[in-house]
């Protein structure tokens, strides 16, 4: 069973009674990665998984669930089914997209973190957070008028296709 599913597997075995111990595990882990990544920046981590699981403390599963977690905030996306204990890795990460993704994780455990200050000034952070909330306006159709032509299509009426019973 590949590491990937059997991160999978981790995630969709959690009940009630262990998702908490599961997540501060997974949480602590990812903060420990997150801080080292942040601290040693711009040099970009890398080595064999299975070294890196040590390097962290990490269960390799719980490893596997950060390497799932970055995979989209990398400048090219790794393989994830093909990750084994041997294999090296080398994490090329876009840090402006890492940010972004951790705040539409709402993982405030991470977007948080002092070491950002290493990457980027508290104004780059500020516009960062400004494009995510750009991000999450929605634009609403405005429904139409009673006399405006139906937009199914029919060529009525609004008020006497699918506004009838509005």
């Amino acid at each position: 069973m590949t590491l990937l599913k059997q991160w999978q597997d981790l995630m969709e075995q959690q009940t009630d009674a262990t998702i908490d111990e599961f997540w501060q595990e997974y949480a602590g882990t990812e903060q420990r990665v997150y801080q080292s990544i942040l601290k040693n920046y711009p040099e970009k981590l890398s080595g064999k998984f299975s070294e890196l699981t040590e390097r962290f403390e990490a269960r390799p599963v719980i490893f596997m669930g950060f390497m799932d977690g970055i995979n989209s905030s990398l400048t090219e996306e790794k393989d994830l089914e093909s990750v084994t204990e041997d294999t090296d890795l080398v994490f090329d990460i876009d840090y402006e997209k890492l940010y972004f993704n951790m705040l539409k994780a709402d993982a405030d455990y991470l977007y948080t973190l002092e070491e950002w200050l290493n990457v980027f000034d508290e104004d780059k952070l500020k516009s960062i957070v400004k494009d995510y909330r750009r991000s999450k306006i929605v634009h609403v159709e405005k429904k139409p008028g009673r006399n405006d032509p139906c937009p199914c299509g029919s060529g009525k009426k609004y008020k006497n296709c699918c506004g009838k019973n509005a």
